[in-house]
C-alpha cells in the first residue's frame, strides 16, 4: 500500500523543520548579509559610512590574495606565538595556586591586577620599554590571553573531590603523581574552556598590537584603511579576523574532541 499524500506531507515537515533547525545559524547570517545588502543600497549609504557587503567582497579582490595572506600571516604569527607562552605561563601559575595557600595569596592579586589593567592603555609603553620589533606585540597578546588560562585551570585543579586526595595520600601517592593522574584528568574540560576562550583573545591581542606598533598584518589594515577612508577594505579585514578566530576556535574544539573525547560537553561549550 502506497503511502497516502497526507502521511508523505507530515513526514517531510519534520524533515524541513530539522534542517532549519540544523542550519539555523547560517540562515540567520544570509538574511543579516541581505539585509545588510538592501539597506545600504536603498537608503544610498555611503561606503565611506557603511560599505554594503558586496562593496567589501569587490575592495577584498582589488587588494589581491598574496597582499591578503602577507597580513594574514603576519598576524597570525603574532597570535600564535602569544598564545603559545600564555599557555607555559598558565599551567605553572594554576599549579602553583592550587599547590600553596600561600602562592594563592601572593599571584592572585596579581593576576588581577594585570586583568584590570587596561592592555591598550599600557600598550604604548610596552611598545617603548621592549621597542617596536615582535617582542611587544607578543608580550601584549600574552598579557591578554593567559588570565581565562590561569583561572579556569586552577579551577579545574582544585575542583576534584576531597575524597579522592585524601585517598591519593593514604596511599602514600607523591605530588606530581597525584596532579597528574588524579587532578589533570579533572581539570581537562576547565581547560579546554580556557583554551577556546584565550584562542580567540589571542587573535585580538595580536590586532591591538598591530594597532601600537607594526607595519603590516590586519590590524594594521584596518587602522591604515579607516585613515585612508577606505573603509571597504577594514571591513575585509574585519571579517577575515573573524573567519581566523572561528577556525583556529573550531581547531581547538577539534583537539579537544580528538585527544580527550570524554571531555566533550563538560564545559557546556
Amino acid at each position: 500500500m502506497s503511502p497516502s499524500p497526507t502521511t508523505s506531507r507530515q513526514t517531510q515537515a519534520p524533515a524541513v523543520l530539522r534542517f532549519l533547525s540544523r542550519q539555523a545559524s547560517l540562515l540567520v547570517f544570509l538574511l543579516v548579509l541581505i539585509g545588510w545588502e538592501l539597506a545600504c543600497r536603498l537608503l544610498a549609504i555611503p561606503e565611506y559610512i557603511l560599505p554594503a557587503p558586496s562593496a567589501i567582497a569587490r575592495a577584498a579582490a582589488d587588494v589581491g590574495a598574496s597582499r591578503w595572506l602577507d597580513h594574514l600571516a603576519a598576524t597570525l604569527q603574532v597570535a600564535l606565538a602569544g598564545y603559545l607562552v600564555a599557555i607555559a605561563l598558565a599551567l605553572p601559575l594554576a599549579i602553583a595556586i592550587t599547590r600553596s595557600a600561600l602562592l594563592s595569596r601572593i599571584i592572585m592579586p596579581w593576576l588581577v591586577v594585570i586583568q584590570s589593567t587596561p592592555i591598550v592603555a599600557i600598550a604604548p609603553i610596552i611598545v617603548v620599554t621592549l621597542g617596536a620589533g615582535w617582542l611587544p606585540r607578543i608580550v601584549i597578546t600574552t598579557l591578554i590571553a593567559f588570565f581565562p588560562l590561569v583561572v579556569s585551570t586552577a579551577l579545574g585543579l582544585a575542583s576534584v573531590p576531597a575524597e579522592l586526595i585524601e585517598l591519593s595520600r593514604s596511599l602514600r601517592a607523591s605530588t606530581s603523581r597525584q596532579y597528574w593522574q588524579i587532578r589533570m584528568p579533572y581539570a581537562v574540560p576547565y581547560l579546554f574552556s580556557a583554551l577556546k576562550v584565550s584562542i580567540t583573545l589571542a587573535i585580538v591581542g595580536a590586532v591591538v598590537a598591530e594597532f601600537v606598533a607594526a607595519e603590516k598584518g590586519l590590524g594594521y589594515l584596518i587602522l591604515f584603511s579607516t585613515s585612508s577612508f577606505k573603509v571597504p577594505v577594514a571591513f575585509a579585514a574585519l571579517a577575515l579576523l573573524v573567519v581566523s578566530s572561528l577556525v583556529l576556535y573550531g581547531l581547538v574544539r577539534w583537539l579537544q574532541k580528538r585527544l580527550f573525547p570524554w571531555s566533550q560537553g563538560a564545559d557546556g561549550v
